[in-house]
């Protein structure tokens, strides 16, 4: 589902003209298989958000290549990424970024009415979904009336709304305490076996690396697998 194949990114800084590069990712090579959980793992700093960003299409990697679901990415036009995006991921986020202004049932309709899905069919599923996450009795409540756990459910129900084949998670329980979180992982597991979605997380939390399928470790951008840190 997920291949990337000598994978390096430098971030540019200073002037035009007297730039220098910082390196933050080197030689990343790793393949998640589908239907599993994956994980990456690492203190802030190390990497992980720009590597997840580099596979979601946000930024262009300074070499290397990632190929997703079968597809070459690596150089795609941003046009053709957002439908690539829309089309292959579902995002769910530390910080849940639901949209205040709109209700559980607004927030998890939005992606489908961005695909140009009937109002009849985006009824239907929003309601179908959000009974699955266990909030179908929450459908009129805005964000700021949920607890954190129920607005990452949310979150939840939203990345999965249009079927996504790959599930990208940033943090997904940073914000929440440790019975919530163990809530969460529980629900992803059940999602993950019953839907057969590809999950690849990123935490610095140990524990929830542990409870996935596979886990890799990101050092000042060198990427191991399981627990030993291997420079290149």
């Amino acid at each position: 589902m997920i291949q990337i194949n000598n994978l390096s990114h430098s971030f540019k800084v200073g002037k035009k003209g007297s730039e220098r590069e910082i390196p933050v990712l080197k030689q990343i090579t790793l393949t998640v298989e589908k239907g599993e959980i994956a994980s990456i793992v690492g203190r802030s700093g190390s990497g992980k958000s720009t590597l997840l960003n580099l596979i979601s299409g946000y930024i262009s990697p300074t070499e290397g290549q990632i190929i997703v679901n079968g597809h070459d990415v690596t150089n795609l036009s941003e046009k053709k990424w957002a439908a690539f995006r829309l089309d292959t991921f579902g995002f769910i986020f530390q910080s849940f970024q639901l949209i205040p202004s709109l209700t559980t049932f607004e927030n998890v309709e939005l992606p489908l009415t961005l695909k140009g899905v009937p109002k009849a069919d985006r009824k239907t599923r929003v309601h179908k979904m959000l009974k699955r996450v266990g909030l179908d009795d929450h459908s009129t409540h805005y964000p700021n009336e949920l607890s954190g756990g129920q607005q990452q459910r949310v979150s939840i129900a939203r990345a999965l709304i249009l079927n996504p084949t790959i599930i990208l998670a940033d943090e997904p329980t940073g914000s929440l305490d440790s019975e919530t979180e163990k809530e969460i992982l529980a629900l992803i597991k059940e999602l993950n076996e019953e839907k057969g979605i590809t999950f690849f997380i990123i935490t610095h939390d140990d524990e929830v690396a542990a409870a996935t399928d596979r886990r890799f470790h990101l050092h000042d951008g060198v990427l191991a697998e399981g627990g030993v840190y291997v420079e290149v």
